[in-house]
């Protein structure tokens, strides 16, 4: 596929304007929407809760960009038109400096040609071009193996910390906001619940001055039963363009014989949307509960805790229903000690790396927990050696870690079978927070070392230096891991 390969930019249904137009979901809703709010933009299809916190009046019609929570509470997802995903990016990644940001390479509804590397039991591993995706079996209407070329469209995508591949369909529709058009001939739908709604959409529906494009049905999204009539048909025009747009770019793309026209063997087609990822870290949580306190009442620590788990979501909203909250601290022993970790649970290490994805450093045992910081313990395998610190790995050697919350640092002090020291790694991160099942923050490559024999060590600072050269990290982000590691090796 080559780099020009036919795309969509326009890809929502709203205007060009600045006044970008946005739809929020989930925990940092109250945040976000006051930030949106703060930079001129117009928030849409606003929730109940949002409606009655905020003295202002939101519009039912359709948004340029949609900025929803992440299924893990760590951060959102920004889909929607290219350039407004831009400007969401730019508006959100400022919050706090360990936010971190990475695009999509497979938003949502992006159509892509591409090559089976797998089957499994229930679907098939599809390589994209540049990332990979699952092709479920239920969808597909013909027999895939392994080195079938297959069309397919994104229907679900996935952060890149989280282990799930974008999930693919071979029925290409084409999304609106507000509508979607199938490629199959029939009578207009509405997928909603309110069936009154549904047949007065319906009814007017056929009072619209533009239909689907033959060969194409529409179904209207719920939020088409609350939005006014001079947006409806704005709405069904842009989407039939976009998708008379895409079909003359799968035209002059063909697949023919495993190969698309351009000699190569997968990639992107068309990306009626576009996309970015966003990870709060501990820092970026504190300062959207800063900017949602001057919408409403908001405990020390409110995006903190909610990110934890959906029980202590739901303890939050209990605690700031009952009453106003004087300036505290986050109350750290407290969250732990009502919802976790206890000692004795299993907690795993949630290693988040720069470049987006994040690798699992195994489960530890809490043997110690204090008022703001918890103790795991690993028993470890043989073979190897212990990175930078090179001493073997053997089998009975243990990893003893301290997670402090909010410390841009933690070490871990391995030790043999018979107790005694064979070093100490410092590894610097973003502020740590103790989840009730993980211990998550992003690493920062700079380490330091210490040492048996006492000496101290600082390794890994080019590959902080390529982490910002390539647009990993930011330049205050690094200082900061750079500063830390200087304090820890003056303390050694």
């Amino acid at each position: 596929m080559s780099d020009d390969a036919p795309t969509t930019a326009d890809s929502t249904d709203a205007s060009d304007s600045e006044d970008h137009r946005v739809r929020l979901r989930g925990i940092y809703t109250t945040a976000l929407t006051q930030r949106c709010l703060s930079a001129g933009w117009t928030v849409v299809q606003a929730s109940d809760p949002i409606k009655r916190r905020f003295e202002a009046s939101f519009e039912t019609d359709a948004h340029d960009v949609e900025i929803a929570t992440t299924d893990d509470r760590q951060g959102v997802g920004i889909h929607g038109r290219p350039d407004v995903v831009a400007a969401a990016t730019d508006l959100i990644d400022s919050v706090g400096i360990d936010t971190l940001s990475w695009s999509d390479p497979a938003p949502e509804g992006a159509i892509f040609d591409g090559r089976v590397t797998e089957t499994r039991g229930r679907g098939a591993v599809v390589d994209l071009g540049n990332c990979e995706g699952f092709l479920p079996f239920r969808g597909v209407d013909a027999r895939v193996d392994t080195g079938d070329m297959v069309r397919v469209r994104v229907t679900d995508t996935a952060p890149p910390w989280d282990d799930d591949r974008p999930l693919l369909s071979t029925t290409i529709e084409i999304s609106g906001s507000l509508v979607t058009l199938i490629p199959e001939s029939g009578d207009p739908t509405v997928d909603t619940r309110d069936e009154s709604a549904a047949r007065e959409l319906i009814g007017m529906t056929d009072l619209l001055g533009v239909e689907a494009p033959d060969g194409w049905r529409i179904r209207w999204d719920h939020a088409a039963t609350e939005a006014a009539m001079e947006a409806l048909e704005p709405a069904l025009d842009r989407t039939a363009s976009r998708a008379a747009e895409i079909t003359t770019a799968l035209d002059s793309a063909e697949i023919e014989g495993g190969v698309d026209a351009a000699g190569e063997t997968s990639g992107q087609l068309a990306a009626p949307a576009g996309g970015a990822w966003l990870w709060f870290g501990r820092e970026s949580r504190f300062a959207l509960d800063e900017i949602r306190s001057e919408v409403t009442t908001t405990m020390p620590g409110h995006h903190r805790i909610k990110a934890g788990s959906s029980t202590a979501s739901s303890g939050v909203d209990f605690v700031e229903a009952l009453c106003a909250l004087d300036e505290a601290a986050f109350p750290f022993e407290t969250v732990v000690d009502i919802f976790g970790p206890a000692v004795g649970d299993a907690v795993e290490i949630a290693h988040g790396k720069p470049a987006g994805h994040c690798i699992s450093l195994g489960k530890g045992t809490v043997t110690d927990r204090d008022a703001d910081s918890i103790t795991l313990r690993r028993e470890l395998s043989g073979g190897g050696q212990y990175d930078g610190l090179g001493v073997p790995r053997e089998r009975g050697d243990t990893a003893t870690t301290t997670f402090r919350e909010g410390r841009w640092w933690y070490p871990t002090v391995y030790r043999d079978s018979e107790g005694s020291v064979k070093g100490t790694y410092v590894n610097i991160c973003t502020p740590v927070e103790c989840f009730p099942r993980s211990v998550r923050y992003v690493d920062l490559h700079v380490d330091v070392l210490k040492h048996a024999d006492g000496t101290v060590e600082r390794v890994d600072d080019d590959e902080l230096d390529a982490a910002v050269d390539e647009g990993n990290l930011s330049e205050p982000l690094a200082e900061k891991a750079r500063s830390v590691a200087s304090a820890l090796e003056n303390a050694f």
